[in-house]
């Protein structure tokens, strides 16, 4: 068997059939057996009718009762429909359009049907066209994969039948004591059994091999990267830890998990190799003056920072918080943004290239060709995963290799963490900081809006402040039932609100009016927002006490929780309301959560849960590697295995030069080498 050979070359593939496997990134016969199925037919699981679940698929043997007829309906429709029975029980039989029908059933004969049973009238049981096969034919669990325009499951079934159907065994990449310590079956086995399974523990136990092969090679990848991360020398070494010298210039006192994050990295910091670290914090958890802390003590020892924020908002927020923490402190810092005027962008620019900046902050406008440093040792990503690769690398190769910190505001569940973040160290910010408040959250129902409204007057008539956030932004959007912020504020703004000053904001208006707007809000000049999640990251207003989030139900546990971070952010008490006319039980089991907990951990993980890692971001930009078989939810247990196992190989035999590792090390190359392409290889 030639693993590499062209899939066009495989007996029955011709050049057409080949250009509907490449189209589902199926180039050669490797990537053909690694194409696992996404369902399987259990035609093995015979049930009796009375057992059938209904809604699910099953396999029952039955007899026709009589002869089925074809009959034409309206529109020229052929439907034929019949009666099968089991001795004990009756399913009727529907197909549509197949005029072969009556002829492929034969009354008093008994076949094996598979399908859905469903309840039609008078609760009666059916089966919809149903696939059928005479009854002395064995059939087992048959795959069921992926397909397109091009290219149909059978086909597919077709060809790995075919490729199967060679003898050559598929060579082991695990050595003998790693698979007897984790009970796995061969690999032969497994690809063998994943596609055509004999039972459903063969299926089983082939998925756990699989699973934990992709596991294995993807936490050993990730840890050889940040294995070569730390051995990266740097000329940028901390001599001297400042943060306590910091820490007593500041009006408050920080956590203990503040104290930690600073003494991690600065220790790393302090031994010469390049720093790579992320860390997390929920919404307040007082990120910034952590990396202030560090910016401070990077000063101190001859160095410039540079911090970069995906918005012009966030990094005029950070600005501005910068200013509070820098207050006395004779530390240098400016802001560089496209809204920079040009004169000043360019005297910027010399006194950052001259040294006299320790630190710049800014948004993409950082990684341009004419920003230059005379000492650049410390970049700080402020939602890392919001940004394109090249805009992070970009800003590092400012400097000779200047230590890399990642802040994250998004709660990462721990298993998306050991995958999105695995070649770096991670600090956790898991105390907020004294002073900060709890928000209550509540969810209704619209009928609940006008006492809601009157909440809201109630606040801002005490002279606080508040958010409205609509999902959608203008009336083309319109879907039924959904609110639109721009009528939503017109119906608001004089019929409820008159007499209060109310703003509008979304992602549609000019940067320079969404600046404009947010500086009246921070300012006081606008008591309620309406807005939509445009507000979601880097908007620090502490008077604004109430967060109204109409149509919830639109919206995912984490982005709920990060619009909830918006209020709370000073000592007045806060109130977050969800409203939403949906009782989806999915939606109530987010709300629930949401009412709950204000854990952001604890959310993220219930998000994880109810919508999968694929869609945890939105979008796939995010650097979360395609898994093609394990899952990070249900598959946690062998994640957890094969971190442990993993570290114990990078920690005796980084190189994998021992002979049992050998072929896992190319297997680890391999899978670098596609982590850092935007297109995987799938090979075997």
């Amino acid at each position: 068997m030639n693993f590499s050979a062209d899939i066009g070359t495989l007996k029955g593939v011709g050049e057409v059939r080949a250009d509907g496997f490449r189209s589902m990134g199926v180039s050669t016969v490797g990537e053909l057996l690694r194409f696992y199925p996404r369902a399987y037919e259990d035609w093995s699981n015979i049930l009796p009718i009375e057992r059938c679940p209904i809604g699910e698929n099953v396999c029952i043997k039955a007899t026709v009762l009589y002869p089925l007829k074809n009959e034409r309906v309206r529109g020229g429709m052929l439907i034929a429909k019949g009666s099968i029975t089991d001795g004990d029980d009756v399913v009727s039989v529907t197909f549509f359009n197949n005029k072969y029908i009556t002829s492929m059933l034969k009354s008093g004969e008994e076949y094996l049907f598979y399908g859905k049973i469903t309840l039609g009238k008078f609760a009666a049981r059916e089966m919809v066209s149903p696939m059928f096969i005479k009854a002395q034919q064995s059939k087992a669990i048959l795959p069921i994969y992926p397909q397109n325009s091009k290219i149909t499951s059978r086909q597919i079934r077709s060809a790995v039948e075919t490729a199967l159907k060679d003898k050559t065994e598929i060579p082991e990449i695990l050595p003998k004591y790693i698979l007897e310590k984790y009970s796995l079956v061969s690999l032969d086995t497994a690809i063998r059994q994943i596609h055509f399974p004999e039972n459903a523990e063969s299926l089983q136990n082939a998925r756990n091999r699989l699973i934990f092969d992709e596991l294995f090679i993807l936490q050993l990848s990730l840890l050889s990267l940040k294995d070569a991360n730390s051995v990266v020398k740097t000329d940028n070494k901390v001599k001297n830890d400042y943060s306590e010298e910091f820490f007593s210039l500041l009006p408050f006192s920080p956590t203990n998990a503040q104290r930690k994050a600073v003494a991690a990295a600065v220790f790393d910091m302090q031994s010469g190799k390049q720093m790579n670290r992320l860390l997390q914090g929920d919404v307040g958890s007082g990120k910034t003056a952590v990396a202030a802390a560090l910016v401070y003590t990077c000063a101190k020892n001859g160095m410039q920072s540079a911090l970069m924020a995906p918005t012009e908002v966030l990094a005029v927020q950070h600005f501005e918080t910068f200013t509070k923490l820098f207050e006395n402190s004779g530390i240098t810092y400016e802001l560089l943004t496209g809204s920079t005027k040009a004169a000043e962008k360019k005297q910027i620019k010399q006194r950052l290239k001259n040294g006299e900046i320790d630190l710049i902050i800014g948004t993409h406008a950082l990684i341009q060709e004419d920003v230059e440093f005379e000492r650049l040792g410390l970049v700080i990503t402020d939602e890392q995963h919001r940004f394109g690769v090249k805009q992070r690398t970009g800003l590092c190769s400012k400097g000779e290799n200047p230590h890399v910190y990642v802040m994250s505001a998004t709660p990462i569940p721990r298993t998306l963490a050991l995958i999105m973040f695995g070649d770096l160290d991670v600090s956790v910010l898991d105390e907020l900081p004294p002073g900060r408040q709890k928000t209550t959250t509540y969810a209704v129902t619209s009928k609940k809006r006008a006492g809601v409204f009157d909440y809201i007057k109630k606040h801002l008539d005490k002279g606080l402040q508040g958010y409205i956030v609509c999902p959608l932004v203008e009336e083309s959007e319109a879907v039924s039932g959904v609110q639109n912020v721009e009528e939503y504020y017109k119906k608001v703004k004089d019929a409820v609100f008159s007499g209060y000053s109310v703003g509008l904001l979304h992602g549609k208006m000019s940067p320079k009016k969404k600046d404009e707007i947010m500086a009246d809000f921070k300012s006081g000049k606008i008591q309620l927002l309406i807005s939509t999640v445009v507000i979601e990251v880097g908007v620090d207003v502490p008077n604004a006490v109430i967060m109204v989030v109409e149509n919830a139900e639109r919206f995912g546990l984490s982005q709920l929780h990060q619009l909830r971070g918006r209020v709370g952010r000073g000592t007045e008490n806060s109130t977050c309301i969800l409203i939403t006319d949906s009782q989806g039980e999915d939606t109530v089991t987010r709300m629930n959560v949401m009412c709950s907990t204000t854990d952001g951990f604890k959310v993220a993980d219930e998000d994880l849960r109810l919508r999968g890692p694929g869609d945890f971001f939105g979008t796939r930009q995010h650097g979360l590697p395609k898994l093609r078989i394990a899952d990070l939810m249900t598959d946690s247990k062998i994640l957890t295995e094969t971190q442990e196992l993993a570290s114990e190989i990078i920690a005796n035999d980084p190189n994998f030069l021992k002979e049992e590792h050998i072929k896992i090390g190319k297997q680890v190359k391999k899978k670098i080498n596609s982590l850092q392409t935007p297109v995987a290889a799938n090979t075997i």
